[in-house]
C-alpha cells in the first residue's frame, strides 16, 4: 500500500512540475537554463617544458570582488594548471594600486627571481615601465596599455584582445532581445533605448560600447543608446546608481564596462534585461541576464612563457582575436534571450572570422550625419593627445590594428552620452 501511494505521490508530483514549468498547453515559457556558449575557451596546449627555476608574478589592481580582476585570476589557474606550475612558481598580488605601490610591487616580484611580470590595469604602465627600465633581464608584460612600440623596450610588452568583436557579438543579442520586446507590443521601434554603464571616456571603452551598439543595430536598426560614465572601474555604488539613472531614462536593456555587480543587481531588481561583461551573472540574475563577452587571458599567458622558457622574443604589442581563443562568450540564458539567439551569434562568429562581417564597417554608421573616410586616431601615445596614424583602410575603422590597446573614440549617431567623466 505505502509503495502504491509512493506512486501516486511521485506521479501527483511530476504533473504539478509540468503545470508549472510549462503550463501544460498554456502560455507559460519553459525553463530552460543556460546554453552551451556559442564561443568558448579553447584548451590550452601546452608543448614545451618548464624549468623548475621558472616563475611568474602577477599584479591585479583589485580582488576577485572586480569581475575584471577575476577574469585574470581565472586565467592564472587555467595556465597553471595546464602547464603544471606550482604554487611556488606563480605569484599573485592582488589590490596593488595604480601609483608607486605596482612599482614597488614589480621590484620586489623582480628580486623573488620572476621571469615575467604582468600587471592587469592601465595606470599600472607607467611604474611597470620604471622597473622594466631597472631590470633588463625580467620580461614586463602589461594589458591594456598603449606606450611598448614607442618606449622600445626590449624587455617591456603590452597586450590586449579584439574584445569589440565579442561586445559586437553581446550587441547582437541585446537586439535580437529588442525585436523580442518590439514585436510583443511591450515598447515601440522608436522605445528600443538601451542604456550603458561605463567606467571612463577613454578608447577601449568608448570602442566597447560603440560595437556593441552597432551588433545590436546590426539586428534592429531603430536602436539608440545612452552611456552613463562612473569615473571609476570598480565601484559597485555608483555603478547602481548609474544603471537605476539609465532605467530611469526608459533604457529598456542595459549593458556595462564596469566591474562590479552594481548594474546587473539594478537590472535585477528592475527586471530589465541585462548583458555583462568578464562573466555570466546567472547566478545572481536569473531573470535578466543574457549574455556576457569577456577576454581570455590563457593563451596571452600560455605565449608569454613559451617565448620566455624557449628564449624568444616577446611581441611589443600582442592582440589576440576568436582564433586564438582570446574572445569568448558565456553560454546564452534561454530564459530570457530571444528565441534564435544562439544560432544568430553563431552565424555572426563565422562572419568574423571569414571576414564578411567587420565591426567597424564605415557603412554601418555616421559621425554627425557624414559616413567616415579618413580618421588619424593617437596610436602613438606620446601624453600630447595628438592624431598621427591614418586608420580607415578597406571601408572600415581598423581596431587594435596599429596597436594592442583600443583607439576607436569617435562620437557616433545613435549613441548619447549623458555625462563626461575622466
Amino acid at each position: 500500500m505505502k509503495k502504491i501511494f509512493a506512486l501516486v505521490l511521485s506521479l501527483a508530483i511530476a504533473l504539478s512540475m509540468c503545470v508549472a514549468l510549462t503550463g501544460c498547453g498554456e502560455e507559460k515559457k519553459e525553463l530552460l537554463g543556460m546554453s552551451k556558449s556559442p564561443l568558448d575557451a579553447p584548451a590550452i596546449t601546452v608543448d614545451y617544458e618548464i624549468p623548475k627555476d621558472f616563475k611568474i608574478g602577477f599584479i591585479c589592481l583589485h580582488d576577485e570582488n572586480s569581475t575584471y580582476d577575476l577574469n585574470f585570476l581565472n586565467a592564472v589557474d587555467a595556465i597553471q594548471e595546464a602547464a603544471g606550475l606550482t604554487d611556488e612558481q606563480v605569484i599573485v598580488k592582488v589590490n596593488v594600486g595604480e601609483d608607486d605601490a605596482c612599482y614597488n610591487m614589480a621590484k620586489d616580484l623582480a628580486t623573488q627571481g620572476c621571469d615575467i611580470i604582468f600587471a592587469n590595469s592601465f595606470g599600472h604602465e607607467s611604474f611597470m615601465i620604471k622597473a622594466a627600465k631597472e631590470f633588463p633581464d625580467v620580461q614586463f608584460c602589461h594589458a591594456t596599455g598603449t606606450k611598448a612600440h614607442t618606449e622600445n623596450l626590449p624587455n617591456y610588452h603590452n597586450a590586449f584582445a579584439s574584445i569589440y568583436e565579442g561586445r559586437y557579438l553581446a550587441g547582437v543579442a541585446a537586439g535580437l532581445k529588442l525585436n523580442e520586446m518590439i514585436e510583443a507590443g511591450d515598447i515601440k521601434a522608436e522605445e528600443a533605448k538601451m542604456g550603458y554603464v561605463g567606467a571612463y571616456t577613454y578608447a577601449e571603452v568608448i570602442s566597447g560600447y560603440t560595437s556593441f551598439y552597432l551588433g545590436a543595430k546590426s539586428v534592429c536598426p531603430s536602436v539608440t543608446m545612452d552611456v552613463q560614465f562612473t569615473g571609476s572601474w570598480y565601484d559597485p555604488t555608483e555603478e547602481k546608481n548609474a544603471a537605476e539613472a539609465l532605467i530611469d531614462k526608459d533604457c529598456v536593456l542595459i549593458s556595462q564596462h564596469a566591474d562590479s555587480m552594481g548594474a546587473p543587481g539594478a537590472c535585477e531588481a528592475a527586471g530589465i534585461p541585462n548583458v555583462s561583461y568578464n562573466g555570466s551573472t546567472y547566478e545572481s540574475c536569473p531573470e535578466t541576464f543574457i549574455v556576457s563577452s569577456r577576454i581570455n587571458w590563457a593563451p596571452y599567458y600560455n605565449y608569454i612563457i613559451k617565448q620566455v622558457v624557449k628564449g624568444e622574443a616577446i611581441a611589443a604589442d600582442w592582440c589576440g582575436g576568436i582564433e586564438e581563443g582570446s574572445v569568448v562568450l558565456t553560454g546564452i540564458n534561454l530564459d530570457v534571450a530571444a528565441e534564435g539567439t544562439v544560432d544568430k551569434i553563431t552565424d555572426t562568429v563565422k562572419g568574423l572570422k571569414d571576414g564578411s562581417i567587420k565591426v567597424f564597417d564605415t557603412k554601418n554608421f555616421t559621425v554627425e550625419g557624414k559616413e567616415l573616410t579618413t580618421y588619424l586616431a593617437d596610436v602613438d601615445d606620446m601624453g600630447d593627445y595628438k592624431p598621427d596614424t591614418e586608420v580607415v583602410e578597406g571601408g572600415a575603422f581598423n581596431e587594435s590594428v596599429k596597436r594592442s590597446a583600443p583607439y576607436f573614440d569617435l562620437k557616433i549617431d545613435g549613441i548619447t552620452r549623458l555625462n563626461e567623466k575622466f
